[in-house]
């Protein structure tokens, strides 16, 4: 028991997450043949700190992510992915790291096989009583649909300049193209899932 658990911490210790997010960072950025200008240039953060990020050596903030994943044209949630497909259509809890932003608290989870077995994404989120982010999010090619389960407690999530309060058993439905921010007006935990996917919700939006 305490071997395996020794060994769940170092799975989900900061270091490891680091490390695979800046495997990602650098695979994506290469696989789209962007410099770091490019990158810094599209996504608006410094070359520098990209360059941290993409060494392992920042422990960069959610709303710091989105941005690079805005610039990438990716969700968020894919720069948690190993590098490798997964090995099995099976996501086993046990090897679901989570990480938490620095600067909200807030927790995520990536409950979903990694690589290519699914164009859909799930996630988890722990919203702390009283956390708020706000994202930048720009539009992505092709476009990335979402979907917000509230799954526990209640959160307020502005998409652009609508706002929505959710419940539990709420679910909201939203193009990643504009910014928008959570909030957890609350003094309880909020417990969320959020489904991403790039492929078009209608037949009407291919061109």
């Amino acid at each position: 028991m305490d071997i395996s658990s020794n060994m769940k911490e170092e799975s989900t210790s900061p270091t490891s997450l680091n490390d695979r997010i800046a495997q990602r960072v650098r695979a994506l950025r290469a696989a789209r043949d962007l410099s770091l200008d490019a990158l810094a240039t599209h996504c608006g953060v410094s070359r520098s700190m990209i360059s941290l990020i993409e060494r392992g050596e920042s422990s960069p903030t959610a709303v710091l992510l989105e941005k690079l994943a805005t610039g990438l044209g990716v969700p968020l949630a894919s720069l948690f992915e190993p590098d490798a497909p997964a090995a099995s259509p099976v996501s086993r809890r046990a090897d679901q790291l989570e990480w938490r932003d620095p600067h909200s608290g807030y927790v995520r989870r990536n409950v979903s096989a990694g690589g290519e077995t699914s164009p859909i994404q799930i996630v988890e989120v722990l919203f702390p009583p009283g956390a708020r982010v706000a994202y930048e999010t720009a539009a992505r090619e092709p476009r990335i649909h979402q979907q917000v389960w509230v799954l526990e407690g209640c959160i307020e999530l502005a998409v652009g300049d609508t706002q929505h309060r959710l419940e539990a058993g709420d679910c909201l439905a939203l193009v990643l193209d504009q910014p928008m921010s959570y909030h957890n007006p609350t003094r309880e935990t909020a417990r969320y899932a959020v489904v991403i996917t790039s492929a078009p919700a209608h037949a009407s939006n291919r061109k």
